[in-house]
This record gives C-alpha cells, sequence and structure tokens, in this order.
C-alpha cells in the first residue's frame, strides 16, 4: 500500500491512497510506526487501522511521508556512478548525515544557497524505518522497514568539494526531498529510478544496480547508530548527476512508488541534456 501524510484543514494526518481510485486518501487512524513501551519491548505492530473515511487528494497539501531525526545517507553505491565517476568500487558503504531540519516536502521549494554556485541533484531511493533499530542482523533486516519512498540528495557541489567532507554541502535547509507516498509492497531491488530536469530525463537506472544491497545497508548502519521510527536511509544515487538552476523544476520518479516533484528558488530556467 501506498502511505500518505498530509495536512487537510488545520490538521496533519497519514492516509492510504485508496486502490481503486488514487485520488481517494482513506484516513489511517492509530500510529504506522511501533511503539516502544516500558516493558523495553515493542507494541504489536500494526497499531493502527484504515479508516473507510476519505478526503481528496486534490483538496489536500502533501507533506513528506515521515518525519526523520536525521537521513543516513549512502555514497557511490551504484555500479553505473561508479563507472561514470572512475572510481574504484568501496569496501564497504561509504557513510554520511543530512540533518532533520534538511527535510522539505513534495512540491516544495529547493533554496539555492547564496554561498554557492554548483547545485546537483542526486535521485535516491529512501529505505523508511518502522522500529527502533540497533545491531541488525542480516536475516530480520526487513522487520525494520516501513516501505520505501522517493529522494533528492541535493548538493552544494562546490561546498562538498572546498570543504574536504561532506556536511556543509548536503545540510543546507530544503536539501532532503521526500515522498510523495511510502510503498510497503514492493522489491527494492528492482525498480525503475528516474531523475527529470525540466521535463527532460537527466538520470536513468534500476536499483538492481546497487552495490550494498537493503539488508546490508541496515546491518552496516546500525552497528554505528541507533535509528528511530521515521527515520530514513537514502541508498545512493546512480550515474547522471549534474547541476540545477533556479527556476528548474526537478522530479525523481520511482517505479511503483511515485513522483517527488520540487522546484529550485530564484530565477533562470535551463535544462540538462537527453540521455542517449
Amino acid at each position: 500500500m501506498k502511505i500518505v501524510r498530509f495536512t487537510y484543514g488545520a490538521q496533519d494526518k497519514w492516509g492510504v491512497l485508496n486502490e481503486k481510485n488514487e485520488k481517494k486518501i482513506n484516513i489511517i487512524n492509530g500510529n504506522i510506526f511501533a511503539n516502544y513501551n516500558n516493558h523495553n519491548s515493542y507494541d504489536n505492530y500494526n497499531n493502527y487501522e484504515v479508516s473507510d473515511e476519505y478526503v481528496s487528494l486534490d483538496n489536500v497539501q502533501l507533506l513528506a511521508p515521515c518525519i526523520p531525526s536525521k537521513g543516513v545517507c549512502i555514497g557511490l553505491n551504484y555500479y553505473d556512478h561508479a563507472r561514470e565517476m572512475n572510481l574504484k568500487l568501496p569496501a564497504e558503504p561509504l557513510m554520511f548525515l543530512k540533518p532533520s531540519s534538511s527535510l522539505n516536502h513534495p512540491g516544495g521549494i529547493i533554496e539555492y544557497p547564496a554561498i554557492s554556485q554548483n547545485l546537483h541533484y542526486e535521485a535516491e531511493m529512501a529505505i523508511v524505518i518502522k522500529k527502533q533499530a540497533r545491531h541488525v542482523s542480516v536475516e530480520n533486516a526487513y522487520d525494520y522497514i516501513l516501505g520505501y519512498t522517493c529522494a533528492n540528495d541535493v548538493t552544494a557541489r562546490d561546498l562538498q568539494q572546498k570543504d574536504g567532507q561532506w556536511t556543509r554541502g548536503k545540510s543546507f535547509d530544503t536539501f532532503m526531498p521526500l515522498g510523495p507516498y511510502i510503498e510497503t509492497d514492493i522489491d527494492p531491488h528492482n525498480i525503475n529510478i528516474t531523475l527529470y530536469v525540466n521535463n527532460v530525463a537527466c538520470q536513468s537506472s534500476n536499483t538492481g544496480n546497487l552495490i550494498f544491497k537493503v539488508p546490508e545497508l541496515l546491518v552496516f548502519v546500525t552497528q554505528v547508530m541507533t535509528l528511530y521510527p521515521g527515520d530514513v536511509i537514502l541508498t545512493g544515487t546512480p550515474a547522471g548527476v549534474g547541476p540545477m538552476q533556479a527556476g528548474d523544476t526537478v522530479a525523481v520518479e520511482l517505479e511503483g512508488i511515485g513522483r517527488l516533484e520540487n522546484t529550485v528558488s530564484k530565477a533562470d530556467k535551463r535544462s540538462c541534456q537527453p540521455l542517449l
């Protein structure tokens, strides 16, 4: 199912896209994330219900479908991107963080920082965590995953290269767009991933090209840090990364999940070269 978070009236709610009519959202009652109780264990998952009450998708404002305490990002995790950059394959995942303050919503504005002159897009699949995760094993990794959503790892490339580490270049406000939906029932290793700038395809690949697969990433990250309900792991970007200009419309599309579209603030539109 596709889980969506939205504002309706004065309230933020979660819902599920109606399977028969995706213009309708059935409202969720309860908590889509697992609760950690006083007995140091988790309450039974599925402590929510999908109601018969619905609202029209056209009458709501979509929000990022989760509220992460952090975004854990993986660098150089597509074979085609490594070939494109002429880089040796990493022996283990390359990990960095985006702060919660970088969260952005479907339809939100990506702000081009005044101190950067080279802003890049990076289309990614994000793993959404459903319950607290620490020292996860490969065998039970999927037990901790609610689903998957679209992400854009927006990067001030000039600052990343200038600093020699990635915190500043990856962490500006608005630099972690997520959404529009969390798909809970999909094979994460066979999803077509495409990024469009002004409706021209600039990245095109498949998550089958991931170097480190979803269970491996969960094991690697949780041996270092605890993941909390709603946290996300951005799994890396394929070949074709490139610049965005103020005024551009940028869309990340994951087959079977949805299309995450944002615009870059300021002026002067551009388009990239079409893929061959």
